[in-house]
């Protein structure tokens, strides 16, 4: 018993450490992705002011192009190649035909006593009773023995449990690697086929397209840091397009997101007046294509979240391969229209300029993109998501040693308030059905109800002991006096 209690401590701590590690290395891995984010940023700002190549089109297209790298998985990710193929399907079909409705929630009642089966009555057998014993039983013997027994039923109610937690009792009884194997092939089940995500990517690729373009556009405009603090501004527009339009009961607006809306809107709007000190008057201009970019990946978030219920569901990586694929294919005619229309002249740019648009479309568009889905991987989609608050101070600190802007005190009032509201939009999202400042007010209004009360029934007693009766006996006891 003590080698199994000392082998047990030793596994949990383990156990552990190895959580430690993993979570260690998200964090470096969020933070690596931070700064990959802020260099793309000012790497793209210094080819469009610098070398004076400002197409913010061409930049979208071929970064956004680049996507097309994850397709490589269909040669090198053997799930992707047994999807292509149909032998995962084949080969698991009775395991999928057995958790087909694993995901799926019953159609009466989310109780489990109404998702049980009809109930199906069997005669029991005892095994374990002799049969003089069992006879007595059923002949209600009283001789065999004067004491009371405790008398069993013949028969016995069967009912059937619902798929879902019928294959989690099936999985909880195996040992581990078996039970692994079977819930990596469980997740497959749920997952959207090559096709669905394809029409998903077919969608959701223009709207994608438009929301980087409107970064660029305003990056061409304005300094990194004002374009990263109102870009960050898309959760908040997201808690307000998911309580117009909500896919499920917890995108319900509360006390607490108005407040976050109202902070954020206050930080904005000093944002967005500092950014009319710029000497070439395009600050204005920058922050509308920030708050455009914001409003449009809110909108992308809360239709992908409406078209997909659940985020295990859709295989990101494909899903951006597709994208890039038809950005590549749709939407080059975007060029013939912008150079006809005098917006943006088509231009090859330089072999300098290629070789900064490569590396940045490979390293702060696709591998970052990758790193930051590893990272919340190993950490949670929540630290994934703070952690990109941090390229706001990143920013500002880039833009005062690396361009030497000069940022007035309204561009640092605005920025606290958008950055606290980051946060908050955060934490809201993620704890779904948690409002602070409903209870906050709901107790102070308790606590306030309770002194009240408190002071009332002390006012109550003083009255209640000054109080002298009107009437005594007299000693004689025949009559009243007053």
């Amino acid at each position: 018993m003590e080698w199994v209690f000392i082998m047990n401590r030793m596994s949990s701590q383990g156990s552990s450490a190895a959580q430690r590690r993993r979570m260690a290395l998200g964090v470096v891995i969020l933070l690596l992705v931070d700064v990959i984010w802020v260099a793309s940023s000012e790497l793209t700002s210094y080819i469009f002011k610098r070398q004076e190549y400002n197409k913010p089109f061409f930049s979208t297209f071929t970064k956004t192009s680049m996507f097309v790298l994850y397709l490589l998985g269909f040669l090198l990710w053997r799930p992707w190649r047994q999807q292509c193929t149909g032998t995962l399907k084949r080969r698991h079909s009775a395991f999928f035909a057995d958790a087909e409705a694993y995901f799926a929630p019953c159609s009466t009642d989310t109780t489990v006593n109404n998702c049980l089966s009809e109930p199906l009555y069997v005669p029991v057998k005892f095994q374990d009773v002799p049969a003089e014993h069992s006879n007595c039983l059923i002949g209600d013997c009283e001789s065999a023995s004067k004491k009371q027994r405790v008398r069993f039923s013949n028969i016995m109610e069967v009912r059937q449990l619902p798929s879902t937690q019928a294959l989690e009792a099936k999985l909880s009884r195996m040992s581990y690697p078996a039970a692994r194997d079977h819930e990596a092939m469980l997740r497959t089940v749920g997952k959207l086929t090559i096709t669905d995500v394809a029409k998903i990517s077919f969608f959701f690729c223009f709207v994608w397209f438009l929301a980087n373009l409107s970064y660029q556009e305003a990056l061409s405009d304005t300094q990194v840091a004002i374009v990263n603090i109102l870009s960050s501004t898309s959760g908040l527009f997201t808690l307000v397009l998911a309580a117009i339009f909500p896919s499920n009961s917890s995108d319900r607006f509360t006390l607490s997101k108005l407040l976050a809306v109202a902070l954020s809107m206050g930080g904005v709007a000093l944002v967005s007046f500092s950014s009319m000190d710029n000497p070439d008057g395009k600050g204005v201009t920058g922050s509308l294509w920030s708050l455009a970019g914001a409003i449009l990946y809110a909108v992308y978030i809360v239709m992908i979240k409406r078209r997909v219920d659940r985020e295990d569901k859709l295989d990101i990586p494909m899903f951006f391969g597709f994208v890039g694929l038809f950005n590549l294919l749709l939407l080059w005619p975007g060029f013939l229209v912008l150079h006809y229309t005098g917006f943006e002249a088509f231009e090859l740019p330089s072999q300098l300029v290629w070789t900064y648009i490569l590396i940045n479309g490979l390293i702060g568009t696709v591998l970052s993109e990758f790193l930051w889905l590893w990272g919340c991987f190993l950490t949670s989609s929540l630290i994934g998501t703070l952690a990109l608050s941090l390229t706001i101070p990143l920013s500002i600190i880039a833009d005062i040693c690396m361009q030497k802007v000069r940022f007035s005190w309204l561009f640092f009032a605005g920025a606290v308030p958008v950055f606290l509201s980051f946060f908050i939009a955060t934490l809201l999202c993620h704890y779904n059905n948690w409002d602070p400042v409903l209870v906050g007010l709901r107790r102070v209004y308790v606590f306030i109800c309770r002194k009240h009360r408190i002071h009332r029934q002390t006012d109550d007693s003083e009255q209640c002991e000054s109080l002298i009766p009107l009437q005594t006996v007299s000693p004689s006891g025949g009559s009243f006096c007053s």
